[in-house]
């Protein structure tokens, strides 16, 4: 299963020259970038751990792709993301928000129906990942 969060999740992965390319196009918009990771990528698990300070002043692609390089290196079997800001609204407003390395293997996740008062049915997602202790739920 392939995790889809974000722009371009429908897509194949992105090269790192492709990612430069966003990444210039993010830069021309004036909007800062920040990085994050996690090695749980539910979809209501919108807080991932950040990769330094977002990159309000890097004015160039290659600065951005060493930060995303560096977070590869130090958690190789982990989700990391490339997030560009917005600051016209006065708040901190996500602009673009895309995947740029997954794990090898996605286990994906299993649906858990519960049955509950007045014949009613709820629904809730298991991400098979969170079967594993925390830093361990990939295979590295």
């Amino acid at each position: 299963m392939r995790i889809t969060q974000g722009t371009f999740s429908y897509l194949p992965e992105l090269t790192d020259e492709e990612i430069a390319l966003q990444v210039a196009y993010v830069l021309d918009q004036g909007w800062p970038c920040s990085i994050e990771f996690t090695d749980d990528p539910h979809p209501r698990n919108s807080y991932w751990e950040m990769w330094g300070l977002p990159m309000f002043d890097l004015k160039d692609p290659a600065g951005v792709l060493l930060e995303v390089n560096e977070c590869r290196k130090a958690y190789p079997g982990h989700y990391i993301r490339l997030n560009a800001y917005d600051a016209r609204y006065g708040r901190q407003t996500t602009a673009l928000s895309f995947i740029v390395q997954r794990p090898a293997e996605e286990p994906g996740f299993r649906l858990e129906r519960t049955e509950a008062s007045d014949r009613r049915v709820q629904y809730t997602t298991h991400p098979y990942a969170l079967d594993r202790p925390q830093g361990d739920r990939y295979a590295r």
